[in-house]
């Protein structure tokens, strides 16, 4: 295998953004024409500083997601342990599938506590009381009607009342009007949980604030459980957002309480950790025989809910269909130079968004202080998109119908909603209505415009000074500070690689940059390279690391520093004064960080398979293992006659559409998608392999094919 490592002569074809007259950012005196230019074709990657490539070998031809089924990825958690769905079943010892339920046993006894009432209200209540209490240890808490004590003028005697029920945690009270207009009465009722207290002015409600879970109804908790529910959540074709929705949605709870590490590719199989407050695992558990695409599994209680970017990152199963090559030779020496040597690791077509508006051009006008400009290009009509979308931009563009508008555009298109809304509330207030966006989805634009700045530096990088050493000037992490620069390089993104599409806001972007700060001396953690360091040997290639642009990041000692001032000049942004003062769209208030240059994949295993039928899968889910796992189980003791039954329809389950599509053109007679006879054998190649949470799976499926990664690319090839 000829392996051949690049220098600068190498990559004449491939210029970086400021060098290429015809991709020139715009210019000040012209900046809305050349973003209208911009809008009427798709992203490219060299639009991105995507240019270069380690090897020199030849490219072949491959399908990247021709089946969802051909993507699957599993979270990697932060001990190191590959996240499977394993079971579906839910830990004995909780066995409410209702919510939050009263804690007590049938035969408690509250003699002591209803004798204190009697002397507090007398026998009347007294009674109304125990025959109550005796409903809820009966265990029909859903049939229990609230109880109404005797009138009482006193509001210190109600008020007593009211706080003798607070040691009963189960239960929860108010005031209501008695029968004559100098009375009140005491109503006592089930503390419901979730399904209490939902008014829009509610006391609970208002006090929730901004917690990042829905607490109500929680508070008679058992101690001895953690009060997390983590449960690993397998989905197909369905991105993290969506699913979680969908399972909020029938459990009556909002999507906030969920948490998780990291979003995951809508078009692909995935398996990830997620965590929510005080919920019994039967109950989650129970939704599985409702839920479709969606099965949750493998359930636990612990103390702390899942934060975004506490990963290590995903494994992959990537199968590209269609392979075809001059000779099987060089698929082979393609897959082994990408397990041992890696690939260059840009920001992928997703940090950028594939719709004709990239976000980072957004990110630009937004460091600029253009507020109404990066409003518009939100807003405006683009290509691309569906008819329903289209039409609602362009209804808002010629009638600045904000009520028509918002009836007619879905509610996942988060960031154009929220303008809108707040634009309704103080028309012309541009700043605000981005304000509005969520923030980590409006942060997501200028985090975009960091990623772009990166990759052209990384371009630069490897065209002028080659992949095969570091040279000086080069940033190194310091030796000396292995581990805190190991715990940095995790931190630097928490954006879950290839997690879809940056212009559709319903997925992944919700979850876009939830950054640490920079501790003051991180850069310290880094270096420029001496001569003497050159000369020594302590550093190597995979050393190398760039800046994401920030107040406290170092810029290589040498010429690939102005790549970064050179491109940000173009687009009129300085990266040390801001000309607003608007901290969260300014880089100068960002602390930035630092990317490897070059990422090599870990655990990396690759093959080659002929297949004849594209509908069937080759790679099996967690869900496949698990059931086929299971099956066999229940043949061995129960010793099931219709064994190869089940064992057929478990083949078949990830495909079972398109199967039965088949199976009803073939009793027609009818010629299939492949025409008359057996379709020739086709190969794939199926790769195996585990990056960190930042890098971008499809940035290495490019450096195997040489081709680019755009969704719009592969579609040509099916």
């Amino acid at each position: 295998m000829g392996w051949y490592r690049p220098g600068a002569s190498s990559f004449t074809v491939l210029k970086p953004y400021f060098l290429c007259n015809s991709l020139t950012a715009p210019k000040l005196t012209n900046r809305s024409s050349s973003i209208a230019v911009m809008t009427t074709k798709s992203i490219g990657e060299s639009d991105v500083g995507i240019l270069s490539y380690i090897s020199s070998l030849p490219g072949f031809r491959g399908i990247l997601k021709q089946r969802y089924s051909d993507f699957i990825v599993n979270e990697v958690d932060t001990d190191g342990n590959v996240v499977h769905l394993t079971s579906l079943d839910a830990p004995p010892e909780i066995v409410s599938e209702s919510g939050p339920t009263i804690v007590h046993s049938t035969s408690q006894s509250y003699v002591s506590e209803i004798e204190l009432f009697r002397s507090l209200a007398g026998d009347s209540d007294a009674e109304i009381l125990e025959t109550f209490l005796k409903q809820i240890n009966s265990g029909a808490n859903d049939d229990i009607s609230p109880i109404v004590f005797s009138p009482d003028t006193s509001k210190t005697h109600r008020t007593a009342v009211h706080n003798f029920f607070k040691k009963f945690k189960f239960l929860v009270t108010d005031t209501i009007d008695g029968p004559d207009s100098s009375s009140k009465c005491v109503r006592v009722r089930v503390d419901s949980g979730v399904q209490n207290n939902r008014g829009r002015f509610s006391k609970k409600r208002k006090e929730r604030g901004d917690k990042p879970f829905d607490s109500r109804g929680s508070d008679n908790w058992p101690e001895h459980v953690g009060k997390f529910l983590r449960f690993h959540l397998y989905k197909e074709n369905k991105d993290t957002q969506e699913a979680l929705g969908l399972i909020g949605k029938m459990l009556g709870i909002q999507t906030r309480s969920f948490g998780f590490a990291g979003t995951k590719d809508k078009r692909s199989i995935s398996t990830q950790r997620v965590t929510v407050f005080k919920q019994h695992a039967s109950r989650i558990a129970a939704l599985n025989d409702r839920l479709i695409g969606i099965k949750l599994g493998n359930f636990s209680y612990i103390q702390e809910g899942l934060l975004l970017g506490q990963l290590l990152g995903n494994r992959f199963t990537i199968t590209l269909r269609g392979v075809v090559a001059n000779s099987e030779d060089v698929i082979k020496a393609s897959a082994e130079a990408l397990g041992t040597h890696g690939f260059i690791n840009y920001f992928g077509l997703q940090r950028f968004g594939s719709g004709s508006v990239p976000t980072h051009l957004v990110g630009a006008s937004l460091l600029r202080g253009e507020w109404k400009g990066a409003v518009n290009m939100i807003l405006d009509p683009r290509e691309g998109e569906t008819n329903e979308i289209a039409k609602a931009r362009e209804y808002y563009k010629e009638s600045d119908d904000i009520d028509g508008t918002l009836k007619q555009l879905p509610r996942y298109l988060v960031a154009e909603r929220a303008i809108l809304q707040c634009l309704k509330k103080c028309p012309g207030n541009y700043l605000q209505a981005l304000k509005a966006i969520p923030r980590t989805l409006r942060m997501m634009y200028v985090h975009s415009y960091q990623s772009y700045l990166w990759n052209h530096a990384a371009s630069m990088r490897v065209q002028k000074y080659g992949i095969d050493k570091v040279v000086v000037g080069d940033l190194v992490y310091c030796k000396e500070n292995h581990t805190e620069t190991a715990a940095v390089q995790n931190s630097e993104e928490y954006e879950d690689e290839d997690c879809g599409d940056a212009n559709s806001y319903d997925s992944c972007h919700l979850e876009e940059m939830c950054k640490l700060g920079l501790p003051t001396e991180r850069n310290k953690l880094v270096k420029a390279v001496t001569a003497e360091d050159v000369l020594s040997g302590n550093f190597t290639i995979d050393d190398v690391v760039l800046p994401l642009p920030g107040s406290r990041v170092l810029y290589p000692a040498n010429d690939i520093a102005e790549v970064y001032n050179d491109l940000a000049t173009k687009d009129s942004i300085s990266l040390t004064e801001s000309v607003h003062n608007v901290k969260e769209f300014s880089i100068t208030s960002m602390t930035g960080s630092y990317r490897r240059v070059f990422q090599r994949p870990k655990d990396y295993e690759w093959e080659l398979i002929s297949y004849v039928d594209r509908n069937l899968p080759l790679a099996q889910s967690d869900l496949h293992k698990l059931l086929k796992s299971q099956s066999v189980e229940i043949s061995k003791e129960e010793k099931i006659a219709n064994k190869s039954k089940i064992e057929d329809s478990l083949d078949s389950t990830d495909q079972s559409v398109c199967c039965k599509k088949d199976i009803q053109l073939e009793a027609g007679g009818n010629e299939t998608e492949y025409g008359q006879g057996t379709p020739d054998p086709q190969m794939a190649l199926k790769l195996s392999f585990t990056l960190p949470a930042s890098s971008y799976a499809t940035m290495a499926i490019r450096e195997l094919l040489k081709t680019s990664t755009s969704v719009a690319f592969h579609k040509t090839l099916n």
